[in-house]
């Protein structure tokens, strides 16, 4: 296999910038057998310390990233990427095809609805942004702020958006920024969607911890869910870190 060394060693690319993906890589820092190279797209500017080698910026499409697989005798690719990282995604798909690298994408679950929740499930940020039209005026955003564009328009609505980076314009013109890491606790989500008087949670279905999710149903807020795109077909799946773990021995 291109990705053992001579000892037996397997060398792993983890595409990250999840929690799941830093995980991984402790994990595999416990096992010498195991070389990981996490990745990150650079959008962080202070990101969380993860155990290995790391390497920040892009590949340069698919070409590049084949590149990198060949270069670096790459023997495993896991796509640690946040769930609605799709173009990533597509390229690790299209690349371990092309170079025959064994591909696993480890996604957290998603989320699903509990006695109580309002949610409205959408299929995009542009479906969100429609969703909200005439029908709220108090927006908690927690979709990121590269999707923040979408919602410039909505004169009628204020929006409270929370991300680690600040937003880049364009942004709606009424609109107050926290810029904040979680993990979040419930008591301080439902503190401040009532301090700002929110009435309608927007966000994507990342899955993971669920404060906001758990504080808007205990206020009766409703939520406005984007759906997570569909996983490439024929691809493998963890859902946890020993899931993963376990798929790595196998390789």
């Amino acid at each position: 296999m291109p990705g053992l060394t001579p000892g037996g060693d397997l060398r792993v690319l983890v595409l990250g910038g999840t929690t799941e993906g830093r995980e991984l890589a402790a994990a595999c820092a416990g096992h010498p057998e195991l070389h990981t190279v996490t990745s990150l797209a650079g959008r962080t500017g202070r990101p969380v310390p993860i155990a290995g080698r790391v390497r920040i910026g892009g590949f340069g499409g698919v070409d590049g990233l084949v590149d990198f697989l060949r270069d670096e005798r790459i023997g495993a690719l896991v796509d640690a990427t946040h769930t609605f990282a799709a173009t990533m995604t597509e390229h690790a798909v299209a690349a371990a095809r092309r170079t025959g690298v064994p591909l696993l994408m480890l996604r957290r679950p998603g989320w699903r609805e509990r006695p109580g929740d309002r949610w409205t499930r959408v299929p995009s940020l542009t479906a969100a942004a429609t969703a909200l039209r005439g029908r709220h005026s108090r927006v908690f955003l927690t979709t990121g702020r590269q999707g923040i564009g979408v919602f410039t328009g909505l004169d009628r609505c204020w929006f409270l958006a929370r991300s680690v980076e600040p937003p880049l314009p364009p942004m709606p013109a009424r609109m107050t920024v926290i810029l904040d890491r979680g993990p979040f606790t419930v008591a301080g989500e439902r503190d401040l969607m009532t301090g700002h008087r929110i009435d309608v949670l927007v966000t994507k279905d990342s899955g993971g911890a669920d404060a906001k999710l758990s504080a808007a149903r205990d206020l009766g807020v409703p939520v406005i869910m984007v759906d997570r795109p569909s996983p490439p077909p024929g691809v493998p799946a963890a859902a946890t870190v020993d899931q993963a773990m376990d798929w790595l021995r196998a390789v």
